[in-house]
């Protein structure tokens, strides 16, 4: 065996086995037994290695010695042989025996101490390329950085490192004769600090259990405060209301984690996009798909992912704005009224006689909504206005959009007179709005029926959007699923001023059943001569015509018009109970018109849709969105500095 300067062995490719564990070559345990299974002497063997490791390697101190030129100093030999690593003293010159020495002395001394650590000031000073391995007796081993022995260091089961616990290593291996040392060490020595151990100073909170799934998660939650919706007031339980929103909100709180791999092992059905196979991608045509929509665009999975209730929220509000130029300067009353809890996902706004700048007022309603919506799509016939607002994170799920339009009138060129209808698809759930004019009269009952007749047979939709059942009747409205028929329809009440305003003043309360007895749109729909198939929510608001302008008095013009409910919203749904109605009421504090908007609220029914459905590629009015909210950040700056100017005004007082 050749032994480095260093003290490690330069013996080619010596496995770690062949080293003893008392830093003797040859393959001889602690026990006192060879490799080949002979009883040894314990004591000579120890003689043996003594000898052998002072005649290959001088001690420091014997470096010193040579280099003052002073008498050779021959150390005693210590109660257990060490390898020349772990040898007190040494010199400037060989820095990684200190380190090896410092690293096995302080990790002994924590493995025969637990009572007591070492400081860690000297750890972190060692040698990144010198590593400690311990074993479960107590044997170390340390390596290089290429990864050879450097040296091994055991004690056997009856050394007084274990004999005795109350003691550390280090005055073991302090020996009898360590008082001769170089005093510089034993001020080294004397310098360490040793800490004591570290106790908590409470209990350890309970760790959190999860049964939800056999995997670890990490208890990083989403914070509950940044949840939309909270729980329900007034409603028992832990249940939460199921909102018709994307997985963006609490819905998936209890699943989602904030690991990668926690969130790559859940399942699909928690994901919001579903992984596409690339032969999905070759092979598919999507012409067609399967009715159940397994599988398609915007098939079931799509959908219960997004709507699992299956149920879309659609708000409609219909108004006769009498050809104003000037518009109401705060329309939330109109769309996004205080009784109500949350918004819905599609707005539908029309309007009759409207204001000459049908521009202006698309921007006011894209301002009043602000940038969760964005506009679908806006149609028009003269002064009828339709517009469309649906939530901008469910407009991938709507197909292209149709508009038809049809006139009432004899000359055709008139367009005061009509109806105006947007069609389009919702996931596999067809959609029909249409806002109409009908002739104005108190008599005339058969005109607005001739109107709506022609209406229904002209127009003319849908065009390229797919017809599931094939229908073939003259009737439009048989061709959608859900179908939404909103506007003045000018249909008045049969009793004279004086009669009429003797119920109301009678009855102040919410019931118009009295009133509704003399209305012929309520009647001609129970004969079947108009508006087949369509329902109407219970009316429990007061006659929306016809006020003077500015204030709640009905007309006191000289014509002295009959108050009545020309302003209405129906609907015709093709299954039963896919139309829910939430609200059906009037909007009394808008007052620029002779007329007060009405507005609904419905829940309606979804189904999942095909591959056949042409998609609108997420299509809106991107420069009129940019305008509204341009228009909505100037005007919440011009409040805040208005509240700023209001705050710094002093008020002086002159004595």
């Amino acid at each position: 065996m050749r032994m480095t300067e260093n003290g490690e062995d330069s013996s080619p490719s010596q496995p770690v086995g062949g080293v003893l564990p008392g830093g003797v070559p040859g393959g001889k345990d602690p026990g006192g037994v060879s490799g080949d299974n002979r009883p040894v002497n314990p004591t000579t063997e120890d003689n043996k290695t003594t000898k052998l490791l002072n005649n290959t390697m001088k001690f420091p101190q014997d470096v010193r010695d040579q280099s003052s030129k002073t008498s050779p100093y021959q150390p005693r030999p210590p109660l257990l042989p060490k390898p020349p690593a772990l040898s007190k003293g040494g010199n400037s010159d060989s820095v990684e025996e200190k380190v090896r020495s410092m690293r096995l002395k302080n990790s002994q001394e924590s493995l025969t101490d637990p009572a007591e650590t070492g400081s860690s000031t000297e750890s972190l000073k060692e040698d990144s390329t010198v590593t400690g391995v311990f074993t479960l007796s107590g044997a170390a081993t340390l390596r290089n950085g290429q990864g050879s022995v450097v040296g091994p260091q055991s004690a056997p089961s009856g050394s007084p490192v274990f004999r005795a616990r109350g003691k550390s290593l280090s005055e073991y291996e302090r020996g009898p004769h360590d008082h001769h040392s170089d005093p510089a060490e034993q001020r080294v020595r004397s310098s360490k600090v040793r800490l004591s151990p570290l106790q908590p100073s409470g209990p350890f909170p309970a760790l959190e259990q999860s049964l939800a799934s056999a995997s670890l998660r990490t208890a990083n939650r989403i914070d509950r405060d940044c949840v939309d919706y909270g729980i329900v007031p007034g409603r028992a339980g832990p249940e939460r209301l199921q909102l018709h929103r994307n997985l963006s909100d609490s819905r998936l709180l209890d699943n989602m984690v904030s690991d990668n791999i926690s969130v790559n092992s859940m399942k699909s059905t928690f994901s919001v996009l579903n992984p596409i196979r690339p032969r999905d991608v070759r092979n598919r045509s999507f012409l067609e798909g399967s009715v159940l929509g397994s599988g398609a665009l915007l098939g079931a999975e799509e959908l219960d992912r997004y709507f699992p209730e299956r149920r879309v929220g659609i708000y409609i509000a219909t108004w006769n704005m009498q050809g104003e130029k000037g518009l109401p300067n705060n329309l939330d009353d109109l769309l996004l009224p205080t009784d109500s809890e949350f918004a819905q996902d599609f707005y539908i706004i029309g309007v009759q006689e409207g204001c000459p700048d049908r521009r202006e007022w698309e921007i006011r309603l894209q301002e009043t909504l602000g940038p969760y919506y964005v506009m679908l799509y806006a149609a028009s016939h003269g002064v009828l206005y339709l517009t469309v607002f649906v939530r901008r994170d469910l407009i991938w799920f709507c197909s292209e959009v149709e508009h038809a339009t049809v006139t009432t009138r004899i000359m055709s060129q008139i367009k005061t007179k009509g109806a105006v209808g947007i069609g389009f698809t919702f996931f596999g759930t067809s959609f029909l709005f249409i806002t109409s004019h009908f002739t104005s009269g108190d008599s005339k009952v058969y005109e607005r029926i001739l109107d709506y007749n022609k209406i229904i047979e002209a127009l003319a939709l849908p065009n390229g959007l797919p017809d599931p059942y094939r229908s073939t009747s003259s009737d439009v409205t048989t061709r959608f699923d859900e179908v939404f028929w909103f506007g003045d329809f000018n249909f008045r009440l049969s009793k004279d001023r004086v009669g009429v305003e003797a119920i109301l003043n009678q009855n102040p309360s919410v019931d118009m059943g009295p009133l509704l007895h003399h209305d012929q749109l309520s009647k001609e729909m129970k004969d079947g001569s108009i508006f087949k198939g369509f329902q109407e929510a219970p009316i429990q608001f007061f006659p929306t015509y016809k006020y003077d302008v500015g204030c709640d008095m009905y007309d006191t013009t000289s014509k002295q018009r009959t108050p009545s409910y020309t302003d209405r919203i129906l609907f015709r749904n093709r299954q039963v109970d896919d139309i829910k109605v939430i609200k059906y009421t009037s909007c009394s504090t808008i007052k620029t018109s002779d007329h007060r908007p009405v507005i609904a609220m419905f829940q309606v029914k979804l189904r999942p849709g095909r591959d056949n459905i042409p998609l609108g590629a997420g299509q809106f009015d991107r420069s009129l969105y940019l305008e509204g909210i341009r228009r909505r950040i100037t005007r919440e700056l011009k409040k805040r500095e208005a509240m700023k100017n209001q705050g710094s005004s002093t008020i002086c007082s002159i004595s």
